[in-house]
């Protein structure tokens, strides 16, 4: 039988290639057998272990749950988001791989419209935005678009988690792509608004320094009831499960909470801010 030596180094596709084979020797598993537990073929596992085949979500999610590290700090489905999206700040694909578990999701955005609740179109003129800048490239910002509705399409489940999000002001002042996309994306958070699933607030301008956040902060709770802080600056992203620093942001959310609109109040102001968009 020939055994292509693999090269992890050479790029992160084969960096994933050689973590997949290695955790399958690792078990004394051959291809078939590997094949048996993941519901694919042992020529696509082949594939995806030679770097010729790209492994996709549903092949990453596969992965760990015939191996049990779903849940741990290296997860397929964690190197599945950092191979295609090498431009993400550091620890936002640990996140994300957290994200899509989650039974409550609480959300505070400062400037754009968070991810979860974005359309399409929004997120779209935001990319270009990017590649305008020359930050990313044209299929960086493809691959980001992609990578948000895979986000998005995590939380339609039968059970799908409870989602507490409170928007700055600054959310709905700042326009991104004009009122073509402004418009619709509003539409968007009235409907948000109306699941039973979810709580929206927008934090006004009028609560100044009684603000206890300046920067977005994202809040999980698990089915396990643990929680994890996901924070970010300019230039990187943070997961932190350390208790003592989860209720330290847990207890000024809830003070946010308190200072900002009431969800009814909140989604009149998004309604205003849209008719003056069409005026």
């Amino acid at each position: 039988m020939n055994r292509k030596e693999l090269e992890p180094e050479k790029s992160p596709r084969a960096a994933y290639g050689a973590h997949l084979r290695s955790l399958r020797e690792a078990r004394g598993w051959t291809q078939e057998v590997t094949s048996e537990q993941m519901a694919y073929s042992s020529t696509h596992i082949s594939a995806v272990e030679t770097g010729r085949k790209v492994p996709t979500l549903r092949f990453s999610r596969s992965a760990d749950v015939a191996f049990g590290t779903a849940g741990s700090t290296d997860t397929f489905e964690r190197r599945y988001y950092e191979l295609q999206n090498g431009s993400l700040l550091e620890g936002f694909p640990e996140y994300v791989g957290y994200e899509g578990r989650a039974v409550e999701i609480r959300l505070f955005a400062v400037g754009i419209v968070p991810g979860l609740l974005q359309t399409p179109e929004y997120a779209k003129a935001l990319a270009d935005g990017d590649i305008r800048r020359g930050a990313i490239s044209p299929e960086q910002a493809a691959q980001r678009v992609e990578f948000l509705e895979d986000r998005q399409a995590a939380l339609v489940r039968s059970r799908p988690p409870m989602m507490l999000v409170v928007m700055d002001e600054s959310c709905l002042r700042h326009s991104v792509g004009g009122p073509a996309v402004m418009g619709p994306q509003l539409q968007r958070l009235v409907e948000f608004a109306a699941l039973p699933n979810t709580v929206l607030q927008v934090s006004p301008y009028g609560i100044g320094e009684r603000r206890p956040f300046n920067l977005p902060v994202n809040l999980l709770t698990m089915a396990d009831r643990s929680m994890m802080a996901y924070a970010e600056s300019q230039a990187q992203g943070h997961v932190d499960r350390e208790s003592t620093f989860v209720l330290s942001v847990l207890n000024a959310y809830h003070h946010l909470q308190a200072e900002a609109l009431s969800q009814a109040a909140s989604v009149a102001m998004i309604e205003d801010t849209k008719g003056q968009i069409r005026d």
